[in-house]
């Protein structure tokens, strides 16, 4: 049983911002890291023969902890956004106390600020029905849509410093709880705009529901 909800993706709420430089080689490595959330040092480090007389140690200069980016409100931010469809945002109601939004950080367009990826869900079940991700205008201190995807159900989650977007497929008949396949789709932010780079498909086998996996099916 697959179904697309907010329980099949790892993410936080909150995730680590953290850059590493300039340094970005190709779609699968990137400067940043937001798993684990700690920073490490390789401690002094010594190449080639020591100096003759000298006995001064340089301690390893630690690495100043980045900080946490500023939560946005990121309600206001899609009812008050134009190229958030309609539906979406009259339909954008608390469930229980709480508004269905999963929101997370990090640097997916190569800013000097931290990007915001929203996933709005349904309240029943936690499907997502809209993904965005918001870049925020230095310049103008203003977050801007630079990516919306609303054809449910869709997540889209930062990975490897790409955009990881996620839709489930439905072939007649299926229930919301039996997918037929799912496709992935890696964006790279590029000159300006996300560039797809990779796309996978899925498929889902049904053969083995309610079947007994010891008997033999020729017999």
């Amino acid at each position: 049983m697959r179904r697309l909800t907010r329980a099949d993706n790892t993410h936080s709420t909150t995730a680590c911002f953290i850059r590493a430089g300039a340094a970005v080689a190709g779609a699968a490595a990137a400067g940043l890291l937001l798993a684990g959330c700690g920073t490490g040092g390789e401690g002094v480090r010594t190449e080639g023969p020591a100096q003759a007389g000298s006995t001064k140690v340089v301690p390893a200069t630690p690495s100043p902890s980045p900080s946490a980016p500023s939560r946005v409100d990121a309600v206001r931010m899609l009812k008050n956004d134009p190229k958030v469809s309609d539906q979406i945002r009259k339909g954008l109601k608390p469930c229980a106390g709480e508004y269905p939004v999963d929101v997370s950080y990090g640097d997916i367009t190569r800013n000097s600020a931290p990007d915001v990826v929203i996933n709005v869900l349904t309240c029943g079940d936690a499907i997502g029905i809209g993904s965005y991700v918001y870049r925020e205008n230095v310049a103008r201190k203003k977050y801007e849509n630079v990516f919306a995807n609303e054809q449910p159900p869709v997540y889209a989650v930062i990975s490897q410093g790409n955009l990881e977007v996620t839709q489930q497929t439905y072939a007649p008949g299926d229930s919301v709880s039996e997918p037929s396949g799912e496709n992935i789709t890696t964006y790279r932010w590029d000159d300006g705009r996300f560039t797809q780079i990779r796309g996978t498909r899925s498929e889902f086998s049904k053969s083995v529901k309610g079947a007994d996996p010891t008997k033999d099916p020729e017999g």
